[in-house]
């Protein structure tokens, strides 16, 4: 009887311990950025939902930029915060990626990541990159034909896209289907990167978001109050995006569908805890954190290939667009432009 119980309880324990989920180990590269330690936290929650359980950030390398001062100024208050989360620092993406089954690359300088990318790719462990991507078509390009090659599971996007005030206006019951969309938000600039990259990212993501893939063409208004950019879709549908350079600035939507018209919910500081349509937890960067906890485990990306490269496609036709006194810009020339260039250089 002794020895049954015995044989029971060891066939038990086992099959339990066999039923855990083995532990993620995550690298981080770049801690200029808050959104690191943000993701670290939540993953480090003891309370943290399901989804989110069973990954630890046990490496990071801190990275920095110092002719971007916000990267100055953040970057040794975040270095202490990750080692208050128990994150060894290295002074090496090597020794990162060593230690690591999947990396983040979070460092704020856009122009920073294709190099980082290219030090992590080989190892094939799964890759996300914060926004931006990078600070050009031609590398975002080149980072997806990097992973490509190299069978490394890559993606990047915005904060804003899993936020349900925004990615939940898709067929919301109040809009149906999205017929327009109209987006506005900060619209701030970095001399190092180009205007419609640096954080006008997250609100061309949003619209991007809302309206998904298929525009063709895109034109540009510019004044020292805002940015205007119209996007005409393959299907006549229509989406702008405002950037707010002066005044007051929320990250909205106005949507239009064939139901009806709805504003968006609201992201940033001091949001309401409600949102007008759809309502809902406000979730900040909870929703991407809990996308970034899947793709590392099962190595599916949530936003394809395509949808990025077409996202910075029509950020540089944006760029283009002002460059040529606000004409019309058709995106495929841009990108067929931008793939022969970098066909040239090989």
């Amino acid at each position: 009887m002794r020895y049954s119980l015995f044989v029971f309880l060891l066939l038990f324990t086992s099959t339990t311990q066999g039923a855990e989920k083995p532990v993620v180990k995550l690298g981080i590269v770049g801690l200029d950025n808050y959104q690191a330690l943000d993701f670290t936290s939540q993953f480090h929650n003891p309370k943290a939902p399901a989804e989110l359980q069973g990954i630890r950030v046990v490496a990071a390398y801190p990275g920095g930029s110092p002719d971007i001062e916000e990267s100055v100024q953040s970057l040794p208050k975040w270095v202490e915060g990750m080692k208050k989360q128990g994150v060894e620092i290295f002074d090496s993406i090597d020794k990162v990626v060593e230690r690591s089954d999947a990396i983040l690359i979070m460092s704020l300088d856009g122009r920073a990541h294709l190099k980082e990318f290219q030090a992590v790719v080989k190892s094939g462990k799964p890759v996300y990159i914060g926004r931006p991507m990078a600070t050009s078509l031609a590398d975002v390009l080149t980072l997806f034909d990097l992973a490509k090659s190299n069978h490394t599971p890559l993606f990047s996007c915005s904060q804003h896209r899993f936020v349900p005030g925004f990615i939940g206006m898709r067929n919301h019951p109040e809009v149906g289907k999205v017929q327009g969309c109209s987006v506005w938000g900060g619209c701030p600039n970095d001399p190092l990167h180009p205007d419609t990259i640096w954080k006008a990212v997250h609100g061309v993501e949003t619209l991007y978001t809302i309206m998904g893939p298929g525009c063709t063409s895109v034109t540009r208004a510019c004044t020292e109050e805002a940015e205007f950019a119209t996007g005409v879709w393959k299907d006549g549908r229509v989406g702008t995006y405002r950037g707010i350079k002066k005044g007051a600035i929320t990250y909205r939507a106005m949507v239009f569908g064939d139901k009806g018209i709805s504003p968006s919910g609201d992201y940033g500081y001091d949001v309401p805890t409600k949102w007008v349509a759809p309502h809902g937890e406000y979730m900040a960067y909870k929703g991407l954190a809990i996308e970034i906890a899947n793709f590392v485990r099962f190595r599916q990306p949530p936003v394809t290939a395509e949808e990025t490269i077409e996202i910075f496609t029509f950020m540089e036709a944006v760029h283009k667009s002002k460059s040529q006194g606000g004409i019309p810009v058709k995106l495929a020339e841009v990108l067929s432009e931008t793939r022969k260039k970098l066909a040239a250089m090989k």
